[in-house]
């Protein structure tokens, strides 16, 4: 494998949950009665796009193409929070719960491609950049949660 389709097939992989993640946090954003919650989990999908954005722009410059939509998984966890929502006492608490989980997985998952010494520095700017705003925000939604239990 080439250099440069190792690269793209990482940086895909993380487009993939990029999307996955724009579209649980706008599904999350119709499933809350809060306006502050709302505009969280609006901010938070606006955030999702222009990463898969910046990310398509890097694979794009590799010569190779970026996925253009979610995975199966995203799908199964989204409708897992809208089947949680509808069942649970307190849906935004559920909610806030299940994007955390979302988010911890996506941090971890930026962590591994960052192990890799190889990258260039401007990937490994962008995905430090993108991993530090993913922990940023599962500090603030376990603010939220607090608030909402």
């Amino acid at each position: 494998m080439k250099y440069s389709e190792e690269i793209s097939n990482k940086l895909n992989n993380l487009l993939v949950k990029n999307y996955d993640a724009e579209k649980g946090y706008l599904n999350a954003m119709e499933n809350v009665d809060s306006p502050n919650l709302k505009m969280f989990f609006k901010r938070r999908a606006t955030e999702r796009s222009q990463f898969a954005k910046e990310l398509r722009t890097e694979i794009l410059q590799y010569g190779e193409l970026p996925e253009d939509s979610g995975s199966l998984k995203g799908t199964a966890h989204r409708n897992w929070m809208s089947l949680k929502s509808i069942f649970s006492s307190n849906d935004e608490e559920a909610i806030l719960e299940e994007a955390i989980r979302g988010e911890k997985t996506s941090l971890d998952e930026y962590k591994d491609v960052l192990k890799d010494r190889a990258l260039p520095p401007s990937i490994d700017s962008l995905l430090a950049k993108h991993k530090n705003a993913i922990q940023s925000a599962i500090n603030t939604e376990k603010v939220h949660e607090e608030l909402v239990s």
